[in-house]
């Protein structure tokens, strides 16, 4: 493998332009430096700031115009100043080699300042009028800037030119477009000197993709394929042997018998960064489909569009079919479970594990050493599909999911529709559990994936989803999510129009031992009631008597039996999730979720407002009717005339 030549190859991703903005104290020489490399000479007389100033597409091998941005280091300019600097891709700093104060400015003022507006461009130091420094005072640029960069680590390259012998001044800039096409920062860690996590992991996948024969190495012609993919030119066959002799001379481990092997190609992707060669790697990552941040680009996972809100994203049949085929492979004890170290390994060709994070940690079932289960697997994929569909594509796609990737996922019906069906299409359904605290929501989220009951309150080690499957009739399986809306969250949550459109059915947990427990949850059901009326997305609504070991406080049983007939609802569904006597809670949430019609609260306003429609259908038929009578009694009185015209005559 070797760096071809990239030059005016168009590789997907990449920019159609850089902005350098270019600043500095007074009297570096930032003016004279743009226009000594606009021009190719040294300007006699230049503008104290000039306009913006276009290097074309051909001045750089990398064919990719740089537009540079000349500032003031007037007060009067300070707003221009940073309203540039937080539009640019890259920063040139200037210093003035005759003026030590002026790099002494560098560390206490133009670094601060590019930090305290959070620039996340990478920083050129340019060290302006080489040719006016004191030849008796020789100064070793690595040696003035080493402490300096060490501090500083946005600084990507530092150089000394001089605009008026034309030393270096076309460097500048090429250096400066290189650190926004070819970054550094996010392929090598500069202070321990090795490839960062997010690279090797990509470079991991790539090798896997171009290793067809799956053994582990690259052989002649892979590493040939490989580099006509990424550099449109073959390798010779002295090239390759040059290029193992390379890799095995340092890590004797990188070539074996077959071919190069992943420490070897991880190897000579290190050596390319280390000898400033980074368009060579680059070059590799975006033709694989990576950008800047080392993540696939958008623009290449076709997510299916949700043309209405109440839509959702489920794996396809093909999706699970790969998911559990990557279980059995990873699955290296035959177990029937994946260890931590296991699941490490599953997503190693991935930029990180994406389930290390909430919403995704502790979300779903392990088993009593903290395994985790095909079922849950499955089911994790589902939570991270609804929520993140793109994240769960590009995810496929790290593990190896080689058909056409928009065969993996597929937006759902309507739910309203699936109302007028009377049944659902889904086999991923999310619930919505509200509650007041302390009635046990959480306690239900936590039963759901196994975890034992705990006899404790607060936000400490709040899970807000958990998901899992549940079984049906006719041993189809479902996969439920529980999303628990906390209370201080509800009237907020309920203020979106759209807010019940992603929710398949809610559940109201109440402490049934505690009145003003009922109260509050009732209060939410009648909310989430008539915010269903009011935009369409009435919702399947359970109530559910938590902690139902303990003793209910009097009428109870008859209050709660009064709002659910009220709104024509279900009985209470009793609960305790300390004894483990679930009463078939999560296969009733699925039941409701799948009977859409069903289980809809109607508030009195609601039925006045159907009845209303009703009536005024009704008042709009009739006066259709009636119109259309009087149409046809006008038809016959036409006719009937023109006879009796016609008989006359």
């Amino acid at each position: 493998m070797s760096g071809g030549s990239v030059a005016g190859a168009q590789i997907p991703g990449r920019r159609t332009t850089v902005r350098v903005v270019v600043v500095g104290d007074r009297g570096t020489g930032k003016s004279s430096l743009i226009a000594a490399a606009a021009s190719e000479n040294f300007p006699e007389n230049v503008s104290p700031v000039l306009p913006p100033t276009r290097l074309p597409a051909d001045y750089y091998p990398d064919a990719v115009p740089v537009t540079i941005i000349d500032t003031s280091s007037s007060l009067e300019g300070k707003a221009k100043l940073e309203e540039e600097l937080n539009r640019a891709d890259v920063v040139v700093i200037t210093y003035a080699c005759d003026k030590p104060e002026t790099l002494s400015r560098l560390q206490t003022f133009w670094i601060p300042e590019v930090r305290r507006l959070k620039v996340k461009a990478p920083v050129i130091v340019v060290g302006c009028k080489l040719d006016l420094r004191d030849e008796h005072y020789p100064v070793s640029l690595e040696q003035v800037m080493a402490p300096i960069m060490q501090q500083f680590r946005e600084i990507e390259t530092c150089i000394e030119c001089s605009a008026a012998n034309l030393v270096q001044v076309p460097e500048v800039f090429y250096y400066a477009q290189k650190a926004v096409l070819h970054p550094t920062a996010p392929l090598f860690d500069q202070e321990s000197q090795t490839l960062k996590p997010r690279c090797i992991r990509a470079l991991k996948r790539i090798f896997i993709l171009c290793d067809h024969d799956m053994d582990g190495a690259l052989n002649d012609s892979e590493l040939n394929e490989f580099q006509v993919k990424c550099f449109n030119a073959p390798l010779q066959p002295a090239e390759i042997v040059g290029v193992k002799r390379v890799v095995q001379e340092k890590v004797p481990e990188g070539v074996n018998d077959l071919g190069l092997t992943l420490t070897g190609f991880l190897f000579l992707h290190a050596l390319f960064i280390e000898k400033g060669r980074l368009e060579t790697t680059w070059t590799v990552l975006r033709k694989f489909g990576y950008n800047d941040d080392i993540e696939l680009r958008k623009e290449n996972l076709p997510v299916p569009s949700k043309k209405a809100p109440d839509q959702s994203i489920e794996l396809t049949s093909e999706a699970l079919d790969f998911l559990m085929g990557i279980f059995s492979l990873f699955d290296s004890n035959n177990d029937g479970a994946l260890q931590d170290s296991e699941l490490d390994e599953l997503f190693s060709t991935a930029p990180e594990s994406p389930w290390d994070e909430a919403p995704y940690k502790n979300s779903m079932e392990r088993t009593e050493l903290g395994d985790i289960r095909l079922s849950g697997f499955l089911s994790q994929w589902a939570l991270m599909t609804l929520l993140d569909p793109a994240k769960s594509l590009a995810y496929l796609i790290y593990l190896g999911y080689t058909n056409d990737p928009a065969t993996a996922l597929r937006a759902t019906r309507k739910r309203t529709l699936d109302v007028k069906k009377q049944q659902s299409d889904r086999h991923v359904f999310q619930c919505f559990v509200f509650g007041p605290k302390n009635a046990g929501k959480s306690s239900l989220l936590n039963s759901f994936v196994g975890r034992s009951f705990q006899n404790s309150h607060g936000s400490s080690g709040y899970q807000s989803y958990t998901v899992n499957a549940v079984d049906q009739l006719r041993a189809t399986k479902k996969t439920l999510i529980l999303h628990e809306i906390l209370e201080d969250d509800v009237k907020q949550f309920l203020s979106s129009k759209e807010s019940l459109a992603a929710c398949d059915v809610a559940v109201f947990v109440y402490d049934c031992s505690d009145e003003y427990s009922l109260k509050r949850a009732s209060e939410f059901l009648m909310d989430v009631a008539r915010r269903g009326e009011d935009t369409g997305y009435g919702v399947p609504c359970l109530f559910v008597a938590a902690k139902d070991d303990l003793d209910s406080y009097p009428m109870a049983i008859r209050d709660s039996e009064a709002i659910c007939q009220e709104l024509k609802i279900d009985a209470p569904i009793r609960i305790s999730v300390k004894k483990r006597e679930m009463n078939n809670i999560f296969w009733r949430i699925v039941n409701a979720a799948e009977r859409c019609h069903l289980s809809v609260p109607e508030t009195e306003y609601g039925r006045n407002m159907k009845q209303y429609r009703h009536i005024v259908n009704r008042s709009l038929m009739l006066a259709s009717v009636g119109a259309a009578a009087a149409v046809i009694a006008l038809a016959a009185y036409r006719t009937y005339a023109s006879r009796k015209t016609h008989s006359a005559s």
